[in-house]
């Protein structure tokens, strides 16, 4: 899930979020942005900023 939403999404950071940061307990947390993404054809910048800002708090956890 992770490498279609970085795919998707074209994150030129990629590479700071890595399936192996996140734990099981985050896994719906991540399905619900993956759908979302998934469901999008295109972003707008603060779409893009704000995805990218939940995934790196998913990360922190």
């Amino acid at each position: 899930m992770i490498e279609e939403i970085k795919k998707k999404l074209r994150m030129a950071t990629g590479a700071a979020l890595k399936a192996s940061r996140l734990n099981d307990e985050q896994y719906e947390d991540l399905r619900d942005i993956y759908d979302m993404v998934a469901g999008k054809n295109s972003f707008s910048i603060s779409e893009i900023e704000a995805i990218t800002t939940e995934l790196g708090r998913l990360r922190k956890a």
